[in-house]
């Protein structure tokens, strides 16, 4: 069931910064009264806030910027192991209060077990609407789910968020990639849920099987996992394939979905109403001003059973809050750039794995790539491995030198040798620290 009305939803989209703070304080405010002291991972964390402070009608924090003053929350806090007899640390409720769960995929780590209540698996719904509304999603509309339906939380969520919306929802998982496409031949949905590696990968099956996807009707891709969505070149590549729009969305299985893309594909919303984002300079450390490169930190203000306070994401953005149009949230142009631990500084030049993909989709004859970084003496470099029908790699070499300002070695590889995936891909390979 959605709690939200489409016309509630444009309202707190078109607050202004400040009515938009004081609804967020609410929330939050009922969040901390929600959890403490029952939430034993928050109630140390959160000690310095004072029992009576608890008790105060309108709740603990009398504004916004008494955020920054909570300490961070740090994925590896989290992690089972380190709480011996627990799936996870910061569960505010009894075990038999879940009904819901899921772990991370693990590409950045140990897996992470997440656990939803049924009033957090509805706010999970609720925050999906924000993203189903950006792709123009309507009742009785066909979705197909191209992912595998495992632990990973992937779009399980969405799933029931557009069964609720009133569409049909077609489960792709357990399927071959022909599979699947012959599914979608037969079940004509109009909208498609999967990563963005994995809608070229469909596409690039289809033409082996004379099986054109740009004819199956879909209208609109709504992509997530990676940053591909908001990569110009390849959203226009996914839509040239597909003849369909593509929407980019932002989420993560502790933290909740918390962002879609504009009309335009330019970038990410972070939905304000269901999340306070931070941002910190990657340069000083200190909030990060209108543009400036910066990581997001995120609180999630409706998932009580498994709250997360000032959550330093990991994920690389620039945040703008100048932008015009109606929807007042954050904006983040050109989505999520890069990740903090993937970006890289090669010989004094910013490489954000984003850029280089930017550059490598603007080749129609490019199918794959993978980028790989070695120690070559003291120095870093960067190795991008594609698979070129022209056998051409020099071109790939000038372009990324000329674009980047950064000499980089590109080697041609047989046409199917790299990976394919239907879950995020993995084309940054960092082997400093384990050259084999």
């Amino acid at each position: 069931m959605i709690s939200t009305t489409f016309q509630e939803r444009r309202r707190i989209e078109s607050l202004d910064a400040p009515a938009l703070a004081a609804h967020q304080l609410g929330r939050l405010n009922r969040l901390l009264k929600a959890i403490l002291p029952a939430n034993h991972f928050y109630g140390e964390k959160l000690a310095a806030i004072a029992p009576e402070h608890l008790a105060n009608a309108d709740g603990p924090l009398s504004s916004l910027e008494q955020l920054p003053e909570l300490p961070f929350t740090f994925k590896e806090e989290l992690i089972a192991s380190r709480h011996p007899g627990q799936l996870t640390a910061n569960l505010t409720f009894p075990l038999d209060r879940y009904t819901r769960f899921h772990q991370t995929s693990g590409t950045h780590g140990r897996p992470l077990v997440v656990l939803d209540t049924p009033e957090d698996w509805a706010w999970w719904m609720d925050c999906w609407q924000y993203i189903f509304d950006a792709a123009e999603v309507q009742p009785g509309e066909c979705a197909f789910f191209a992912f595998s339906f495992g632990p990973f939380i992937g779009f399980w969520s969405a799933f029931d968020a557009a069964a609720a919306r009133g569409c049909l929802v077609v489960p792709g998982g357990g399927m071959t990639t022909l599979g699947r496409l012959e599914l979608m031949r037969t079940s004509k949905p109009t909208v498609i849920l999967c990563t963005p590696s994995y809608a070229l990968h469909m596409a690039e099956v289809g033409s082996e099987h004379q099986l054109d996807v740009g004819n199956l009707g879909v209208r609109c891709l709504i992509l997530a996992g990676e940053a591909g969505g908001s990569v110009p070149a390849t959203r226009a590549r996914i839509e040239a394939a597909w003849q369909a729009r593509v929407l980019d969305h932002g989420g993560a299985s502790e933290v909740g979905p918390w962002g879609y893309g504009d009309a335009e594909g330019q970038g990410l919303y972070v939905n304000g109403n269901d999340f306070v984002a931070e941002f910190l300079s990657l340069e000083s450390g200190a909030a990060a001003a209108e543009g400036e490169l910066s990581e997001l930190v995120l609180t999630n203000l409706g998932r009580v059973g498994t709250p997360i306070v000032r959550y330093r994401t990991g994920d690389v953005v620039r945040p703008s809050w100048r932008h015009e149009g109606p929807n007042r949230f954050v904006f983040l142009p050109g989505g999520i750039l890069s990740r903090v631990d993937d970006m890289l500084v090669i010989r004094g030049v910013n490489v954000f794995p984003s850029s280089v993909e930017q550059i490598i989709r603007s080749f129609p004859e490019l199918i794959e790539y993978r980028m790989l970084v070695r120690k070559q003496g003291e120095m870093d470099q960067l190795l991008v491995e594609i698979e070129d029908r022209l056998d051409d790699p020099p071109r790939v070499a000038t372009e990324l030198q000329l674009r980047l300002g950064l000499k980089v070695e590109v080697r041609s590889v047989p046409l199917g040798s790299l990976p394919r995936v239907e879950g995020k891909g993995k084309r940054f390979i960092d082997e400093r620290c384990n050259p084999q």
